[in-house]
């Protein structure tokens, strides 16, 4: 796998209350933009064996299933973009009681990864960056 994007931001809210909001799936339209809905299987709470479709403003519909949940400290999940496999992995850490750091790391294997890799890295760092400023100002706090 090769590292395409990495971003790393602390919120003012204890580790059981940040993961709550960001394990909110089907309510991350509310704050990436970029995603107009979820379709999320099973509806509800992250389970080992949840399996989704983002439905982008773009039109693209890309498909993802649970790699590994460890929660309420990490989830990552894995889905096709054109020719590439991506992973993304979701880390919280507790800062303090009031505070929680939170790491999204992108990584992508397969056929033209280091032409495709830093296109998609490229968009889909832009719509991160946006949604990330919307994230940290719903659960609470400046981006650090």
């Amino acid at each position: 796998m090769r590292e395409l994007i990495r971003r790393e931001f602390t919120v003012y809210a204890p580790l059981l209350r940040a993961w709550d909001h960001l394990a909110d799936i089907e309510a991350w339209p509310r704050w990436a933009r970029h995603i107009e809905r979820v379709e999320l299987h099973p509806p509800g709470p992250l389970t080992a064996a949840t399996t989704g479709r983002f439905h982008l403003r773009t039109g693209l519909k890309p498909a993802f299933s649970m790699v590994e949940l460890v929660a309420p400290e990490h989830w990552m999940w894995s889905g096709k973009v054109g020719p590439l496999t991506v992973e993304y992995d979701h880390r919280l850490e507790a800062v303090s009681t009031g505070q929680t750091k939170i790491r999204f790391i992108v990584s992508a294997k397969g056929f033209g990864v280091w032409l495709f890799g830093p296109l998609f890295a490229a968009v889909y760092g832009r719509d991160l960056d946006r949604a990330i400023e919307n994230l940290v100002r719903e659960i609470g706090g400046p981006a650090t």
